[in-house]
């Protein structure tokens, strides 16, 4: 590793002075499990954070990456207008377009998982280090990249094996999956991350809004507090789990962090070398011929010195090998031990599902807003009903409904156990009621997918208690003066967003509409006596609309229903006024005789 880091600070031809002034400012700022090299650039201990994601199941499928740090001499706050030579060291600039991407994603999140805490500079640091910024930010004026952005295809040789997922949609590649756009999405991860950024009704991973939008997203999923150094590093080795692509990442964090401005587009300054030791111009980008993120999606080259030209007459025909002088001839080669024969790797354990089964409960029911008590969980199994340990479940919430796993997110990947069950994360209802699915499949092979069922009932209250008097009274053709008011409870608890209905029935006894006595009003003024679709506050509290009263008098039954059995009944009495006393006939006021 310090090895690897000192050949990139050649390159930079960085001074001892700078090196030492970097030291200090990283120390300065330094989280757990993070310290700085002999070089200043940053490093991991062997304790640090790893992730358990699969290549499969992280957002780039373990892709290579570019391994350019940032210069030690930190970039100062400049000001965005001027030549970009005017404004700071290139590094620090970031192209306008993409740079309004990440902050529009961080802008976005703050409002949907403010818990989160992402910084755009997290963003731009992982953007850096994936495509360059976009290939220096060569996007169209909705963000789209000038040509697609796609990575090595991931078929094993060198990389990880992961066969096609999305028929070449993304890729062009129908045989194995490669990473596409800015952000180097793997279809598999797409699929599920996906979120439409610029808000043009689509989201595409070579889309700089939409790619960041979903990058924001991903790496805020479990709960991730993005502030917590432990839990950042979870989310950066959860897009791509090596610990030299964090120590970079982190990096590219830190010197954001400290000043950065914004270039034109197509600008930027372009990557030089990438993990698997191939340049910039060695990937391939479709409509492009410079070059671009990552592999091609032919044959990959090892990225070592190209061979020398055809070799002249006054050349040996085999280089490298010495000659017996005087002869031209090459030097005997020492006898050595054949090779051991190249042995084909076994099944991994994905390979050996043949199918899923359910390992939990049936029937999964909550009422709105509330936490399934139950978990959903789910058992790999081969052919022959063997259990299989570490294999990638995905669960997915699909249908017409609001329910989400905890952090809001649909989608859940989880590893099977020893026994080869996956347990989802807890499950909590929406509002919307009715029935919905929670599928789980085999991340990285085609097994028929398994639906958990699952029913959001409506919420109920177990009792009605009356808040205003029982008893109401108005006159013929008048208003009531007090508006009914009461309380929802459930199990002694204020029951809010219970459903009520209020209907004027003829009697206790009798349940049906009237047709007569007092009445509320609908938009139009016009009289009905029964009222759906109220629903209780916070609190439990609910107040009716005015009370009106025709010219029949009598006494009548207000009956307020819940969803739970829950009964209240308030009496209505019509009667004219009692005539006030006159005072003159109050014996108590005639003079003595």
């Amino acid at each position: 590793m310090a090895a690897h880091f000192d050949r990139r600070l050649r390159k930079a031809a960085v001074t001892t002075t700078v090196a030492a002034v970097a030291v200090a400012a990283l120390s300065a700022s330094q989280a757990p499990n993070v310290t700085a090299d002999g070089n200043g650039r940053q490093t991991t201990a062997d304790n640090a954070p790893t992730s358990d994601a699969s290549s499969q199941e992280s957002a780039t499928g373990n892709s290579p990456y570019y391994t350019d740090l940032p210069p030690l001499d930190s970039p100062s706050p400049a000001p965005t207008i001027g030549t970009p030579s005017s404004r700071g060291p290139s590094e620090a600039g970031i192209p306008a377009t993409v740079l309004d991407a990440y902050k529009k994603a961080e802008a976005e999140l703050l409002q949907s998982k403010p818990g989160c805490k992402l910084p755009w500079q997290l963003l731009a640091a992982i953007g850096k280090v994936e495509s360059g910024q976009a290939r220096g930010g060569r996007v169209d004026a909705d963000g789209t990249t000038i040509g697609k952005i796609i990575g090595p295809q991931l078929d094993g040789n060198g990389f990880a094996l992961i066969q096609d997922t999305d028929n070449g949609v993304y890729d062009g590649n129908s045989s194995y999956d490669n990473a596409v756009g800015p952000m180097q999405f793997i279809p598999s991860t797409w699929a599920w991350a996906a979120r439409d950024g610029n808000g043009d009704g689509k989201a595409d991973p070579n889309n700089v809004y939409d790619a960041a939008l979903a990058a924001g997203h991903y790496l805020c999923r479990n709960n991730w507090d993005l502030s917590d150094q432990g839990d950042l590093a979870s989310a950066i080795l959860s897009y791509n789990n090596s610990q030299d692509y964090l120590s970079t990442v982190l990096s590219w964090l830190e010197h954001y962090r400290k000043g950065t401005h914004e270039i034109p587009d197509g600008t930027g300054s372009l990557p030089g070398s990438r993990s698997d030791g191939t340049g910039y111009g060695s990937g391939a980008v479709a409509g492009s011929p410079t070059g671009g993120s990552g592999g091609s999606t032919g044959p990959r080259t090892s990225g070592a010195a190209s061979p020398d030209p055809k070799p002249s007459p006054d050349k040996p025909s085999q280089p490298g090998r010495p000659t017996t002088p005087g002869t031209g001839s090459p030097s005997p080669k020492p006898p050595t031990d054949p090779e051991p024969p190249t042995e084909t790797p076994g099944p991994t354990p994905t390979d050996t599902v043949d199918h899923l089964e359910n390992a939990g409960a049936t029937g999964l029911t909550a009422m709105a807003g509330d936490t399934f008590t139950q978990k959903i969980s789910t058992r790999a199994e081969t052919e022959d009903g063997k259990a299989v340990g570490r294999v990638r479940i995905r669960f997915t919430v699909v249908g017409d409904t609001d329910a989400a796993f905890t952090g809001g997110e649909k989608v859940a990947a989880i590893t099977t156990d020893a026994s080869g069950v996956a347990v989802a994360p807890v499950l909590k209802a929406g509002e919307k009621t009715g029935g919905f699915t929670v599928r789980a499949t085999v991340i990285g092979r085609s097994v028929k997918a398994l639906d958990h069922r699952a029913t959001v009932t409506e919420r109920v209250a177990d009792a009605l208690e009356s808040i205003t008097d029982t008893t109401l009274t108005c006159t013929p053709g008048g208003e009531f003066a007090d508006r009914v008011e009461v309380k929802a409870t459930r199990k002694g608890e204020a029951a809010d967003k219970v459903a009520v209905t209020a209907t004027l029935v003829k009697s206790v006894l009798d349940p049906t509409e009237n047709d007569k006595g007092p009445y509320f009003k609908d938009a139009d003024d016009k009289p009905v006596r029964t009222l759906t679709g109220l629903k209780t506050d916070a609190k439990g509290l609910l107040k009716l609309p005015e009370l009106y009263a025709d010219d029949t008098e009598g006494t009548y039954v207000l009956r307020l229903t819940t969803a739970g059995g829950a009964v209240r009944d308030i009496t209505l009495n019509v009667a004219e006024a009692e005539p006030a006393p006159d005072p003159s006939e109050d014996p108590a006021t005639e003079p003595e005789a």
